[in-house]
């Protein structure tokens, strides 16, 4: 019988989304095809500290610490408790937001040399970032809405006339590299702006105010690199009593939305958003899967909100449906995932490391 590949779900973290990510990775635990995988679940701690944990728990602090062995050759975890060591076949980031998807895990596994899940250190770095990635999206000629970016150094300097001149009433802010709708804000008059500008610095050291738009929620899942494949569109509902999707709407109140598998959308707008969304997967360079967040409006205008390299997997999250309307299962899904990991890091392995050359050293 063919020996179980070691996967290490790695979640948790320093975020703001822990929670969040706690639920995600204990759905994908459940359903990994366990007669192909064996599942290891570590956890970070909101201190930053990593757990060997016997299964996805958000009393992370209950496992036995661990340290990381960062020689390739050997790369893997040791227990500190006993110095017991273990390596990974694959690691799973099922980190959100902070710490976790902007490149700071991905660059030490890639330094640990160990195949990951997920998009690089540079996809994750620019499309956490709302404010690189909106230029880069404009950049490659991509529909965004109009926006303005300032940093904590620049709160002197932000005007709110000079803000509602240029995107109007209402606008959003948002702190420039969170998920999750946290440090996010709907500013409909001048009364909400200062507060609304405090709570977005609260979690960043730079904002983005964007034009409100008016439209459909719109989200495409997309999987595999080379091409990469977009699944129909969903569309999400959202209550009257929530100014927008906040966190709350998204993983706290039960009747906050309605969701539609796929979005109840013509042909013409559907094949729209899939082609845009495929777009700014490979604009951003994102590898294996993401969540692409769309706005679309009355006129099948289509505006790119932003793109998730981590999307959820906890069961109310729109990345698993869409490809299970497709008939891919979660189990199936996480399985593809894994694959294209695998083949991704063994196509690397082409790329040389080594330069000869007539230079002395």
């Amino acid at each position: 019988m063919p020996t179980k590949k070691k996967i290490v779900i790695l979640y948790g973290g320093r975020s703001v989304e822990h929670g969040v990510s706690v639920n995600s990775a204990r759905n994908i635990v459940e359903y990994i095809n366990k007669d192909l995988f064996e599942p290891v679940p570590i956890g970070i701690s909101k201190s930053g500290q990593w757990f060997l944990t016997p299964a996805v728990t958000k009393d992370i602090e209950q496992g036995k610490p661990l340290g990381l062995i960062l020689d390739p050759q050997r790369s893997g975890f040791t227990l500190l408790s006993s110095d017991d060591r273990f390596k990974a076949d694959i690691i799973f980031p099922v980190l959100h937001g902070t710490d976790g998807e902007d490149g700071s895990i991905q660059g030490l596994i890639k330094a640990m040399d160990i195949p990951m899940v997920g998009t690089g250190v540079l996809g994750s770095a620019v499309s956490i970032n709302k404010i690189v990635a909106k230029h880069l999206l404009k950049a490659a000629g991509l529909p965004v809405t109009k926006f303005l970016t300032y940093t904590f150094a620049d709160q002197k300097k932000i005007k709110f006339s000079e803000i509602e001149s240029k995107l109007g009433l209402p606008f959003m802010i948002k702190s420039a590299s969170l998920g999750s709708s946290v440090g996010v804000s709907k500013v409909k008059s001048k009364k909400d702006f200062k507060e609304a500008l405090e709570e977005s610095f609260r979690y960043d050291d730079g904002v983005i105010m964007e034009e409100f738009i008016t439209g459909r929620e719109i989200e495409c899942a997309i999987l595999g690199n080379t091409p990469a494949q977009a699944s129909l569109p969903g569309e999400i509902v959202i209550s009257k009593k929530y100014e927008f999707y906040t966190f709350d709407a998204k993983y706290v109140d039960p009747e906050a939305v309605e969701i539609h598998v796929p979005a109840k959308l013509d042909k013409v707008a559907s094949n729209l958003i899939r082609e845009v969304s495929v777009k700014a997967f490979e604009a951003l360079h994102c590898e294996d899967f993401a969540r692409v967040d769309l706005f679309l409006t009355k006129r099948n205008k289509v505006y790119i909100n932003e793109i998730n390299t981590i999307p959820g997997f906890t069961n109310s999250s729109m990345f698993p449906m869409m490809w299970k309307e497709r008939g891919i299962s979660f189990t199936d899904l996480i399985t593809r995932l894994l694959d294209l990991a695998m083949e991704r890091y063994n196509r690397g392995k082409r790329i040389e490391r080594d330069f000869q050359s007539s230079l002395k050293f």
